[in-house]
């Protein structure tokens, strides 16, 4: 869901669409449409989102946070957007911090902006934040 409405979005690598996709892609733009719903098919991305979204689903899976690093660097957030390098540095265990923030940013309680690579100098976002 956006400030837009909401939208169905169907991502395929462009080498993976067929002919036959095409009647599958209007059928589901139809569906998109009953429900008032926008539709786009998505072919291909810019490298860094691969990359990014690549190293930030490798934190997908539930996992435990023995340190509770995740409601530090959420209430941290709380003041404000900070860069990636400056949340993690600020923990005890940055390295852990890493992949907690990651593992947030997964399940999108923090953002961050996928059009530029993701860094220590990406501006990581509070959750309520990130769908601007």
């Amino acid at each position: 869901m956006t400030t837009s409405g909401t939208w169905l979005i169907d991502v395929r690598p462009q080498g993976r669409i067929g002919p036959d996709d095409r009647v599958k892609f209007a059928a589901a733009a139809e569906v998109a449409l009953a429900c008032g719903w926008r539709y786009l098919v998505v072919a291909g991305w810019r490298q860094q989102v691969m990359t990014t979204l690549d190293g930030v689903s490798s934190q997908r899976r539930s996992s435990s946070d023995p340190l509770q690093l995740r409601p530090l660097l959420l209430d941290r957030l709380r003041s404000g957007p900070c860069p990636f390098g400056t949340l993690v540095a600020g923990t005890v265990a940055p390295a852990v911090a890493r992949a907690q923030l990651l593992h947030l940013l997964w399940w999108r309680r923090a953002g961050v902006d996928l059009a530029r690579p993701l860094t220590d100098d990406s501006i990581v976002y509070p959750a309520e934040e990130a769908g601007r």
